[in-house]
């Protein structure tokens, strides 16, 4: 089922505020299960028994719950601790929606969950994580950090120290200040999305109405993916009926904190949410591939001059450019980007040029070879646009099609990068246009106009600009 156009809408914002930097995710049980771990009622399920009670009917107070059973022990904890440490074994694996937020460049992550998953999955992504899990852990920052983990509730490996019971967030605000700071500080600064969070636990309420009553009507605007609720959820029509309308005054209820609920049908969607995120973020990022031995017909002066304003465009128009420095290509490509971004005053490259000079000085040529396949994949796993110019080399003394072009094309298809070659430029550019026009059934009306204007031999490469800048904004709209 697609998603509604208020949570497209949304995925939009989200990438935008996300290429600023200015985005957080709080990760909830909900996440965790995805992965095949218990949630809190299964989790407790097994001490229901020995308390006389039904874990069912306990299920809307589950931390009142580990209190009794606390209590029951008489203080004693070790089940609870035991239990824990069981629900969440070391080794399990993210889930993809893990994956995917690792893939993104969100810096900071907050959770309830005692897992590891997380942070697993972002180092798999071979991100420098920081995780904190105790208070003393906050003052101290890991060195070239990528990603702070904030585990509020503690870590399945520490379970004395676990956020549990009644005892447990009662004196949560005294015990545990550091987070509550850090978080009022990052809730204030940052966007969040909420991801399989019920908004039933109190240290987060109690944090989200201090902001309340401090900010008044001028609180941030954070997110929550919510699932409206489902007939076959509820044993009765009367039941259903009821759940609709708590959830109605519910979502009301989470306006005055400032936080909208973004409604999904299923769970699944959670990971087209993501994945769509992911798109439009990486649909800023423009790679350019490209090689020029031959500048015929319009000589050396022209084309250097095409690609220093295709460059200059592109920051221009708010794109990040992602590049190898190819030959004939990279420099011009790369002047123009530097000129323009001076001239705008932002003097913080990063954040518009993605520079990764392919290693020319291996002797091997099959040891070349391998890392260079390895060097473009890597390079095409972040952008989500690949423009496509010339590529021409001479092999023999005679100009050639280029292939590493043809080969940046084809691992762009198999990482999902929409692809754009400039078939008016000529040679390699101008036979993989014409490969894609023919291949009518996976290409889009709009993109296929655009390959076709594109397409044209031209005296002048600078009327092919406009049309390129075009067809980037038609795909970075799909």
């Amino acid at each position: 089922m697609a998603l509604s156009s208020t949570v497209s809408a949304f995925c939009r914002k989200y990438a935008r505020d996300m290429a600023d930097g200015t985005v957080a995710v709080f990760a909830g049980a909900g996440l965790s299960a995805s992965a095949g771990f218990v949630d809190w009622k299964s989790l407790l399920a097994p001490f229901a028994d020995e308390l006389d009670l039904d874990i069912e009917r306990e299920s809307e107070n589950l931390v009142r719950f580990a209190q009794f059973s606390l209590n029951h022990k008489m203080g004693n904890r070790a089940h609870l601790n035991e239990a824990l440490i069981s629900a969440f074994p070391s080794m399990s694996s993210p889930s993809i929606n893990h994956k995917i937020l690792a893939r993104l460049p969100i810096t900071t992550f907050w959770t309830t969950n005692y897992d590891k998953l997380i942070e697993r999955a972002l180092e798999a992504a071979r991100k420098n994580v920081d995780v904190k899990h105790t208070d003393d852990q906050l003052p101290t920052t890991k060195p070239k950090r990528d990603v702070v983990v904030y585990k509020m509730h503690g870590d399945a490996e520490h379970p004395q120290e676990a956020v549990l019971t009644r005892d447990d967030y009662e004196s949560y605000g005294k015990k545990h200040m550091g987070f509550v700071n850090a978080l009022m500080g990052d809730l204030t600064g940052k966007t969040f999305l909420f991801i399989g969070f019920s908004f039933t636990d109190p240290n987060l309420d109690q944090v989200l109405s201090q902001l309340r009553l401090r900010y008044q009507s001028a609180q941030r605007e954070h997110f929550c993916l919510m699932r409206v609720p489902h007939r076959d959820s509820f044993t009765s029509d009367e039941d259903f009926a009821y759940a609709k309308v708590r959830h109605r005054h519910f979502i009301i209820d989470l306006k005055r904190y400032n936080v909208t609920v973004l409604e999904i049908e299923n769970f699944e969607q959670i990971t087209e949410v993501l994945l769509t995120i992911e798109r439009h973020y990486r649909r800023r990022l423009i790679f350019v591939s490209g090689s020029v031995s031959s500048f015929e017909p319009w000589g050396e002066a022209a084309v250097n001059g095409f690609f220093r304003d295709l460059g200059s465009i592109l920051i221009d128009n708010q794109f990040q450019i992602v590049c190898g420095f190819e030959l004939g290509v990279g420099n011009s490509l790369i002047s123009g980007a530097i000129e323009k971004a001076y001239a705008n005053r932002n003097i913080k490259l990063d954040n518009f040029l993605h520079v990764m000079p392919f290693p020319r000085d291996i002797a091997d040529p099959d040891e070349r070879a391998a890392i260079w396949e390895r060097y473009r994949k890597e390079l095409l796993s972040l952008p989500g646009i690949a423009l496509f110019f010339l590529g021409n080399k001479e092999e023999q003394g005679k100009i050639v099609p280029a292939d590493g072009v043809r080969k940046e094309f084809e691992i762009a298809k198999t990482q999902n990068v929409a692809t754009l070659p400039v078939g008016g430029t000529g040679s390699m550019a101008a036979e993989l246009s014409a490969e894609m026009l023919a291949d009518s059934a996976n290409v889009s009306p709009a993109l296929a106009e655009s390959l076709k204007t594109l397409q044209t031999p031209v005296d002048d490469l600078h009327t092919l600009l406009e049309p390129t800048i075009h067809a980037i904004r038609v795909l970075a709209d799909e």
